[in-house]
């Protein structure tokens, strides 16, 4: 034993005094290293161990209770397998680091730890909380309990001097010598961290002091025993568990749910091995005894049955190991229902599985216990479902299968992955913060270093595209050739399908045996509606390759038809949720392509649907334009040929056009941009700017001009398809959705008010994205104006001969310069601008606008492109 004389704390000033020490040698502790760190805790935990018999003599002699030979594996438990389970554990400086994702992680010690003993477990949860202190360089100011105190303080000077003489500073470990509620307050109050380990008004004492704490809650665990389990093992591990310590540690069980079938089995087991069955008259008397107005009877915990029987007025024999008695009722009056912690245990019959699990539940509830531990004794092989059942049930937070609850408890020793600890957490169930078996990780505070990372981008496209003007009927070969399929679903709109161009498709198909279907209800803007009816006729036809021919409109609703079709059982509005990156959406796509080859063959140059994953649909109830995005969207294959273009009007050249030129300019401008993206926007760009004129001007007799500006639309769709578009396409959506107008108008009227939104140098907010790291689009639209060959004498006046090329290109194709000459209605278009802006902001588009928009800017831009007024600043 310790002959060290130490500093008295026993008021207020040296209390004070004391924890001032603590801090100090902390302050200092806080430097180790983990090697350092290791050799002292090596050698307390060592110093422990050597002590355990003497601290459990003392314990049993100062508290009058438990038995010194189980306090000995208690004191051995805490100390032995405390240091085996962390002795290898980092808790100092960086414990985890991922130089990949950029991610350190730092551990530091909390501080100064307040810990409350209980007077059941006296040294050895002294031990067990001073090493994992100790373990992460935390300091510790002990509160004993006041019956419990001398053999606290001797763990405690016992684990300090080892650890100062392994190098700890003096004063790591402190302790109150005389124990008041006032000075219990004190250590609760004043330290960094409460460890609590006690009664329920203690730990409820703990979490209202103000200070962080680490309780637990009572326990009042129930052993139900199914008829399956080995009732030899279970009735003598269950003794074996209620006798070790006479019943102290909290996780002991205090009832036992026998099923009907074998209660008198389980009984006459209990018999047979020492346990004393009370009749109803000393059941009576025990209920007294138990339970004093309403509270547990501090004088019967952890004494022996003689000992208990003979303060209830009654005499049993003298090597009785168990008090049985069988309960009544699971009300709260029932005091065999209630924690006991000592060697007195309810026992309840049950009906069944069903009713053995409603007792456990209903002593959880009503008694106190709530979170802490329930048991189960069962054939864990055969009866799977009646464990998941009770696993699903038990509101507690350790449940334990075919082993003594006690030892089983406090882990490591009924099963090695379950921590050891002799502070038991009950979650939110008990009141507690915690819902596990508190250990060192709950000591440490760590320190996240988040380094900044690009994420890694990408690049994706159909499977094949092919381009030039003629080869619809050579690319269509496949489908016999190549993937052998038999039956084509050709999805189109009624314009197309009465002026022949389905003809090109279904004569090849013919002439290759492959039995089609034609879908031509496509409307401009595409319905859901639209689509679900196209859906079911697939259903019917079962196609094994869908063909959509036609501008987006065609396209988009082939997509959704393609989802709806393979995925019946999809929600469209689960298709529709937002999403800030596509990587981390909430609700995934299903897979596509299990039923149908998808095949997109576009009529005009602009939308780019052929090569993206998105798709534009709109609910015909709410008029709500949805643009819909997923790469499992994108077709498997693209044929871009001309000829499918040549007779295209000069409203749909025009339109188109310049959507596709809009799509470059969002795709360069957007913050998932990449080298690949870039090459593609700019060239399309390029061609579309040079021959989009004279497809306007005399399209039909201009293959090579035409087949440039497919080429152009179909590089542009790749771009945006990778790097996404902005908010130009988030208003157009809307605009189109809202007053009716073709959707590459719809961008073509707010495309200037959106270049001059994000080349501001100073924007009220910028996008974010880890590859986005500063406002740079000015600069971006200075690079395109470059390669067109405008460049100007500063960024500024690059990006204004930007937008008058780009607008002296609207004038040449017969594009208005406000949405005023449209002939929108200005009142109605007053009225509906908030829920148009609103709707515009919410639109998927909106995320990669390297300009974060604000409700109000989006409002202003609507507003200058109504009277095609460019001088009002957002």
């Amino acid at each position: 034993m310790s002959t060290k004389e130490y500093p008295i704390v026993e008021n207020v000033e040296t209390f004070e005094a004391a924890l001032a020490r603590v801090r100090e040698a902390q302050k200092i502790f806080s430097t180790y290293t983990q090697e350092q760190v290791d050799k002292i805790f090596f050698a307390a935990a060592t110093a422990a161990n050597q002590m355990r018999i003497p601290l459990a003599k003392m314990a049993v002699e100062e508290t009058g209770m438990g038995i010194a030979e189980d306090k000995v594996i208690k004191n051995h438990y805490a100390a032995e397998y405390i240091y085996n389970a962390y002795k290898d554990m980092k808790t100092c400086g960086v414990v985890e680091e991922d130089k990949v994702m950029g991610v350190t992680k730092i551990a530091e010690p909390i501080g100064v730890i307040g810990a409350v003993i209980p007077t059941t477990n006296p040294t050895s949860t002294a031990i067990f909380k001073t090493l994992i202190c100790l373990k992460t360089r935390n300091g510790i100011i002990i509160s004993p309990h006041p019956r419990a105190k001398k053999c606290t303080i001797e763990a405690a000077k016992i684990v300090l001097e080892a650890a100062v003489k392994a190098g700890a500073p003096e004063g790591i470990i402190s302790w109150v010598d005389t124990p008041s509620l006032e000075l219990t307050n004190l250590v609760m109050q004043e330290s960094d961290l409460i460890l609590a380990t006690g009664g329920p008004g203690m730990v409820k004492a703990a979490y209202s002091s103000g200070t962080p704490a680490l309780g637990v809650g009572a326990g009042n665990a129930a052993a139900i025993i199914d008829p399956s389990a080995d009732i030899i093992n279970a009735v003598n591990s269950i003794i074996h568990s209620k006798t070790f310590d006479n019943g102290m540690i909290c996780a002991t069980e205090q009832t036992i749910i026998a099923d009907k079938l074998i209660y008198d089995d389980v009984k006459a087991e209990f018999t047979k091995r020492g346990c004393y069955f009370l009749n109803k008259k000393e059941a009576d008397k025990i209920r007294k005894t138990m339970l004093i107005n309403g509270a547990l009877n501090a004088k019967i915990v952890g004494q022996r049955p003689v000992t208990i029987a003979q303060m209830a007025g009654f005499e049993v024999p003298e090597e009785t190991k168990v008090l049985i008695g069988e309960a009544t009722s699971t009300d709260t009056e029932e005091a065999f229902g209630h924690e006991k912690l000592t060697t007195i245990l309810g026992m309840y019959k049950s009906e069944n599985f069903e009713d053995s699990l409603n007792i456990a539940e209903t002593l959880l509830a009503n008694n106190g216990g709530m979170g802490h531990t329930s048991v189960l004794w069962i054939d864990n092989v055969n009866e799977r479902a009646k464990l998941d059942e009770f696993a699903e049930r038990m509101k507690a937070c350790r449940l334990i299968v075919n082993s003594p609850s006690s030892l089983g408890g406090i882990g490591d020793i009924y099963n090695f992955k379950f921590a050891p600890s002799l502070t038991l957490g009950c979650g939110s169930w008990g009141g507690n913060s915690v819902s596990e078996n508190v250990g060192c990780k709950h000591l440490i505070n760590i320190k996240t270093v988040a380094e900044r990372r690009e994420n890694m981008l990408w690049f994706r496209a159909p499977e094949k595209v092919y381009m030039k003007k003629g080869c619809m009927p050579v690319a269509l070969q496949e489908l016999k050739d190549v993937m052998n399929k038999k039956r084509a679903f050709i999805v189109t709109d009624s314009f197309l399908y009465k002026n022949g161009y389905t003809k090109g498709i279904t004569d090849k198909l013919d002439e290759m045996g492959i039995t089609y279907t034609t879908f031509a209800d496509v409307e401009p803007d595409p319905s859901l509606l639209s689509a679900q009816k196209g859906a079911e006729a697939m259903r019917k036809f079962e196609p094994d390759v869908i063909i959509a021919l036609g501008g987006g409109s065609a396209m988009d609703a082939g997509k959704i038809m393609w989802v709806l079709y393979e995925h019946p059982e999809v929600d469209f509005m689960d298709m529709a949720m937002r999403f800030n990156d596509i990587r981390k959406r909430i609700y995934k796509f299903p897979k596509m392509g299990e039923k149908a080859y998808f095949v997109a063959v576009p009529t005009s140059s602009g939308t780019g649907s052929e090569v993206t994953p998105f798709a534009v649909i709109t609910d015909q109830n709410t008029g709500v334009k949805y643009p819909l995005a997923d790469y499992e969207l994108m077709p498997n294959m693209a044929i871009v040929d001309a000829d499918n273009m040549m007779s295209g009007p000069k409203g749909l050249t025009s339109a188109s056009g310049i959507d596709a030129i809009t799509h470059a300019l969002e795709a360069y401008a957007s913050m998932l941009a990449t080298d690949f993206t870039d090459g593609l926007a700019l060239r399309a760009l390029e061609v579309i700017f040079k021959y989009l004129p004279a497809c306007y001007d005399n399209g039909q007799n201009e293959p090579f001009a035409r087949e440039k500006v497919a080429n152009g639309a179909t590089m542009a769709g790749m771009a945006f398809a990778n790097a996404f578009l902005g908010v130009c396409h988030s208003m157009a959506h809307k605009l189109g959705a809202f007053h009716h107008l073709p959707h590459g108008i719809a961008n073509a009227l707010m495309i200037e008010q959106v270049i001059r939104f994000n080349a501001a140098d100073v924007p009220v907010k910028m996008g974010t994205f880890s590859q986005y790291d500063h406002p740079k689009t000015k600069a971006r639209y200075a690079e395109i104006a470059k390669f067109l060959g405008v460049q100007g004498k500063n960024d500024d006046e690059s990006v204004e001969n930007l937008i008058k090329m780009i607008n002296d290109l609207k004038a040449r194709i017969g594009i208005k310069n406000s949405i005023q000459e449209y002939g929108v209605d200005e009142a109605d278009f007053l009225a509906r601008l908030d829920e148009m802006v609103e709707q515009a902001f919410d639109d998927q588009c909106t995320g990669a606008n390297p300009r974060y928009p604000l409700f109000k800017e989006i409002k202003q831009m609507y507003l200058n492109a109504y009277y095609g007024n460019n001088s009002e600043t957002v």
